[in-house]
């Protein structure tokens, strides 16, 4: 595995050598199950939630969805707070998170009634165990 400065260095050679790459960013983002990282919510009243999911769904707080990267859109998935046991099934409809919050550990997002079963939602962010189904 190369390290951050010889990847760079790397990736600057192809670009001088005329050649095409594809920047880190937008690589796609895979998991393997059982996967622990974050979870957080959304809601149809946060900034940047569309009208529609990924998938063309229309978007609804209240159902049992979330967005994940990495995995088929209608993917079943049992979600476990770690904190406090309790666990909700979601089934996969949109993509996310950001990217950036990926890369810092946070691997789903809930709706908010689907984070509500299993957290308070004045909690932003909590460990999870997620599970493939």
């Amino acid at each position: 595995m190369m390290d951050g400065k010889v990847r760079a260095r790397l990736i600057a050679l192809m670009v001088v050598a005329g050649w095409w790459y594809y920047s880190v960013s937008s690589a796609p983002i895979t998991f393997e199950f059982p996967l622990h990282g974050q979870a957080s919510w959304y809601s149809r009243n946060d900034p940047g939630v569309r009208v529609t999911t990924a998938n063309n769904e229309i978007f609804n707080d209240e159902a049992m969805t979330a967005a994940m990267w990495g995995v088929g859109f209608g993917t079943m998935l049992k979600v476990t707070n770690k904190a406090n046991g309790q666990s909700v099934v979601v089934r996969v409809n949109d993509r996310g998170p950001h990217r950036r919050y990926v890369r810092q550990g946070r691997v789903i997002d809930l709706t908010k009634k689907a984070f509500r079963v299993i957290s308070s939602t004045k909690i932003g962010l909590i460990d999870v165990l997620i599970e493939k189904l």
